[in-house]
């Protein structure tokens, strides 16, 4: 079963094992950069969810969820004040392909859902524009490009809706 699992003494050791394929480098932050940005916007009085993508109790990917701004962001995109941001997601290179990220990204937006900071009206989403797959992942389930960038990332925003 796949599920997410908040980032702790079980799992981050695992987490910061995982590796995307090396052409997928330049598209995603490697998991320790990660959350130290995470500690970096929660002690700025930001928002910010760490994630293990587990199946069963093996991690396979991380995912990070951002909300809002925070003290210390220069220059966020208009759209970020009062919403949720699919800050990171990433699947480990040995569990590729095998449907994962289209899970945790499901399971991420369930999450986001849930409205943990309070009701937004979009979550958001930035990729470089020759990242195809994240393009169509985040296309599949609804996200469509605004036109708007975050330095040189394509944006992308999913109207929220709460889920019954």
């Amino acid at each position: 079963m796949i599920r997410l699992e908040k980032i702790n003494s079980r799992n981050i050791d695992e987490v910061l094992r995982l590796r995307v394929q090396d052409d997928q480098k330049e598209y995603a932050a490697d998991n320790r950069t990660s959350i130290i940005e995470a500690y970096i916007a929660v002690t700025n009085d930001g928002h910010a969810f760490t994630f293990a993508v587990c199946d069963g109790s093996r991690p396979v990917g991380f995912v990070m969820i951002g909300y809002d701004t925070d003290d210390c962001w220069e220059d966020p995109p208009a759209i970020a004040k009062g919403n949720y941001s699919l800050w990171r997601l990433m699947i480990g290179k040995e569990y590729q392909h095998r449907g994962y990220g289209r899970k945790a990204l499901g399971l991420a937006l369930e999450f986001i859902r849930s409205f943990p900071c309070g009701t937004a009206e979009y979550c958001w989403v930035s990729y470089l524009p020759e990242n195809k797959a994240a393009k169509e992942l985040y296309r599949s389930f609804g996200f469509e490009e605004t036109g708007d960038s975050d330095g040189q990332e394509t944006l992308a925003v999913l109207k929220l809706e709460k889920e019954n």
